[in-house]
């Protein structure tokens, strides 16, 4: 076992490469968000509203929507089903600060977990290629593949946002945890 586990394979399958650097991914943001109280994930930067504590919870429910109400049509579940998406379409950014830090961690962990299966089982079940639950307009539906990558951007967006908001709670920089890092 490897202390960078969080590592994409240098040389694997295009799903090995895929959820590889969905990992990669999880695993900076996480560690961007990692350890923090009610103020350092509040803290905000410059004319912009979004907040690590914003991001966490905004993150558990891209992860929630891709691999349920996206991928095979299973409705959201708590806490996305009960907010007022129409008097608040930014409910998961701004809501964020009534929770706990506990409650902000265990709700983007949690999430995960629950994604990691997800995506595990329809790779075992279709692989990249299968088409999935989202639908355009034209009936046309996307692929798995579609969904992965999608996911891969959105966590690639607000990592860097990440990166920005953590160095301006307490300096804490760089591209990936250290060796050995756990969430």
């Amino acid at each position: 076992m490897t202390d960078t586990p969080w590592e994409p394979p240098l040389a694997g399958t295009e799903v090995e490469h895929l959820v590889g650097a969905l990992e990669r991914l999880r695993t900076t943001f996480r560690w961007k968000t990692d350890g923090l109280d009610s103020a350092g994930l509040q803290v905000r930067v410059g004319a912009s509203s979004l907040t690590l504590g914003g991001l966490l919870k905004h993150l558990a429910r891209a992860e929630q929507q891709m691999f349920t109400k996206k991928l095979d049509g299973t409705p959201v579940g708590a806490p996305w089903d009960t907010a007022d998406w129409a008097a608040d379409p930014d409910w998961d950014f701004n809501s964020a600060v009534n929770d706990t830090p506990e409650q902000l961690y265990a709700l983007w962990d949690d999430t995960i977990e629950r994604s990691r299966a997800r995506l595990a089982a329809a790779l075992t079940d279709g692989g990249l290629d299968q088409l999935v639950h989202v639908s355009w307009p034209d009936g046309r539906h996307a692929s798995l593949r579609r969904l992965v990558c999608d996911l891969i951007e959105e966590y690639g967006r607000h990592t860097g946002h990440a990166d920005l908001l953590r160095e301006a709670v307490d300096g804490r920089v760089g591209e990936d945890p250290p060796a050995g890092w756990h969430g």
